[in-house]
């Protein structure tokens, strides 16, 4: 990623206006999610039930929308950039995988259809992209492989076995939460992980000030997570082999210290 890109502060009014000025055609779209979210922001204080109401706004309008996909054939390239690169690091069929922000299998079909019967675990916090997952297994004629796709309100795990998962994979869930949520799952996904397993995550980064947008984007330093992760007793390491995926955001790695 070029360093002006991690250098900006999104949240910045200069920044704001110039990309208005190079952007004319975005400011209506912006200023209809900004009005949106801020009426969401008021009716849910908490950020997980706030982006829960993101969610199903953007899943109404479009399953690949919301999961931040442009159009199928970029949730197709997304999902399979995703699948590729876990089999490059070795991930075989008797894997037992966990996937934190499951979405609407952009991914995870991929990893349902790799994976033995029953080695897949779909989490979200919203039920109406879990309800488009459950007809993305329909469609890829994934029923016989027993995926099992759950609803959650927070990332305590607490329901899950200890000592299970293999593989836990969040693509694109760290980079819509704030830091409070991110050590919660970091304080609890080291109990669910298998001895000699690992999560992997991704986040937007930047290398200048930590800030957010809209309370949807949320921009960190490596540093800060690496450090969040040591505190919980992990090992955590920056996955530079992932940044040559065309892909914006960068990914850490997470493993038992």
């Amino acid at each position: 990623m070029p360093k002006s890109e991690l250098s900006k502060n999104r949240s910045s009014v200069r920044h704001k206006l110039h990309y208005a000025v190079q952007h004319p055609d975005r400011i209506p779209p912006y200023l209809r999610r900004t009005a949106r979210d801020t009426w969401l922001r008021m009716r849910h204080r908490d950020h997980v039930a706030y982006y829960r109401a993101v969610m199903a706004s953007d899943t109404a309008r479009s399953p690949e929308l919301a999961v931040g996909s442009r159009s199928e054939d970029r949730w197709l390239a997304l999902g399979q950039m995703q699948f590729d690169y876990l089999l490059e690091h070795g991930l075989t069929p008797r894997d037992r995988m966990l996937e934190i922000g499951c979405g609407n299998l952009r991914a995870g079909w991929r990893f349902i259809d790799h994976l033995e019967p029953g080695h897949y675990y779909g989490i979200d916090i919203s039920p109406d992209i879990l309800v488009e997952a459950q007809r993305t297994l329909v469609r890829r004629g994934l029923q016989d492989r027993l995926a099992r796709l759950a609803l959650v309100e927070n990332l305590t795990l607490d329901f899950l076995p200890s000592g299970w998962f293999t593989v836990v994979h969040a693509h694109s869930v760290f980079s819509h939460s704030p830091l409070k949520v991110i050590d919660e799952c970091l304080a609890n996904v080291g109990r669910v992980l298998a001895p000699g397993g690992f999560f992997d995550f991704t986040y937007d980064r930047t290398e200048g000030t930590e800030h957010q947008v809209l309370r949807e984007d949320f921009y960190y330093r490596t540093e800060t997570l690496l450090a969040l992760a040591e505190r919980h007793g992990l090992t955590a390491r920056f996955m530079d082999d992932w940044e040559r995926r065309p892909h914006g955001q960068s990914k850490i790695r997470v493993t038992h210290a």
